[in-house]
């Protein structure tokens, strides 16, 4: 069994003030609560980081001038003191038993790096579904996340030591989750997945920078295949 996992949040946020407050109530709403609350602000112009001061005084709050989500998570990662970090986006939220179940998954297996868990999309407040080419796996997972990412940051829980051979790529976006899963499988470091534990996902709903994000994820397609030219990854699962 593992030591006993003291669970580090990370949040990367730019502009959210408008989500913010969802993702931290589902973080403090937790069955088992987290170690420490890391919200990692990339530049906001709005009132992103007052909303924080005033509601959660008790979130630490850093500043990343470098400009991307990867730059954020990575100096979140580095500054936290937990064993383990949890990644969630500013815009999704955790069910209330995430981080209990994924403890307890986590400590049925010694050879555990990483757990993530199944989601939920969400588009304009409606469920969205998902194609069967979405199923999310444990284990060797290598050849199943050639086609597809299939680990949202926001459902991942991994060991902090993961993150002294694997970090994000900081100038990669979008596609830097897919990125960062094909070399953290490179370095065989074991997945767990839970598949009963529900993240809400929520999706882009204005036309304008959806399109915009995906004209993104064919540049980043091309560099990331140059990347790990053995590995021929696909971002389909964004294109909904």
């Amino acid at each position: 069994m593992h030591k006993k996992a003291r669970v580090s949040v990370v949040i990367p946020t730019f502009n959210r003030s408008t989500t913010i407050t969802r993702a931290l109530n589902s973080v403090f709403q937790q069955s088992v609560p987290a170690y420490e609350i890391i919200v990692v602000d990339n530049g906001s112009d709005d009132d992103t980081v007052e909303v924080i001061n005033s509601e959660y005084p008790s979130v630490k709050i850093l500043h990343e001038k470098k400009p991307g989500v990867s730059a954020a998570r990575n100096l979140g990662i580095k500054a936290s003191t937990g064993n383990w970090v949890a990644l969630l986006d500013s815009d999704d939220e955790w069910m209330p038993n995430k981080l209990e179940q994924q403890k307890r998954v986590i400590n049925s297996s010694q050879e555990a790096w990483l757990c993530h868990t199944n989601e939920i999309w969400i588009r304009n407040g409606v469920r969205v579904n998902q194609m069967k080419k979405h199923q999310k796996y444990g284990g060797d997972v290598f050849e199943n996340c050639l086609d597809i990412c299939r680990i949202s940051p926001s459902s991942a829980l991994i060991k902090k030591e993961v993150f002294e051979t694997v970090q994000f790529h900081d100038t990669l976006w979008p596609g830097e989750d897919a990125e960062f899963d094909i070399r953290l499988i490179k370095n065989g470091f074991k997945i767990l997945y839970a598949p009963d534990v529900i993240v809400w996902h929520h999706r882009r709903s204005r036309p304008i920078p959806f399109l915009r994000q995906m004209f993104n994820y064919g540049k980043t397609r091309a560099q990331v295949t140059r990347m790990h030219p053995d590995s021929s990854v696909s971002y389909t699962h964004l294109t909904l």
